[in-house]
């Protein structure tokens, strides 16, 4: 390992929440994220973070939900950007960015994240999982 990779990995800092799949489970992986950046100091990720999380987790609620089974909401915060990654078990549905109506009253999240993020992706399994993932780099 080169004493750059030893660096990051020194001063990353991580969260985890497995929760239920429900509208609730998704308000609480908001608020507690939202927590956890501020305990870190990290003050100034808290609005564009808040944003992505809700939107990956609302989507994992809402396209990713089967019954019974939680999704997991992990942040990682390291000295150039923090990573938000949200994993249900519906590996099978790959959230898609689609065009949407001006008068659509939904279908933006994906197009918010795009925006505030630097990049985002899709991580099949282990099946059936799928973690969509999101990093935002430290203004």
């Amino acid at each position: 390992m080169n004493p750059e990779t030893s660096q990051l990995m020194a001063t990353a800092r991580h969260f985890t929440l497995q929760l239920s799949s429900t509208p609730r489970g998704a308000r609480l992986a908001r608020l507690l994220a939202v927590e956890q950046l501020r305990s870190w100091g990290l003050e100034h990720m808290v609005e564009a973070v808040e944003q992505v999380v809700a939107e990956l987790a609302n989507n994992a609620v809402t396209h990713g939900h089967v019954s019974g089974r939680d999704f997991r909401v992990r942040v990682v915060a390291t000295g150039a950007a923090v990573r938000v990654e949200v994993t249900d078990t519906r590996g099978d549905d790959a959230p898609l960015p689609e065009g949407v109506s001006l008068d659509a009253e939904s279908g933006r999240g994906l197009l918010l994240v795009t925006a505030l993020a630097r990049g985002w992706g899709v991580r099949q399994g282990p099946a059936p999982q799928k973690t969509v993932w999101a990093e935002l780099p430290f203004p």
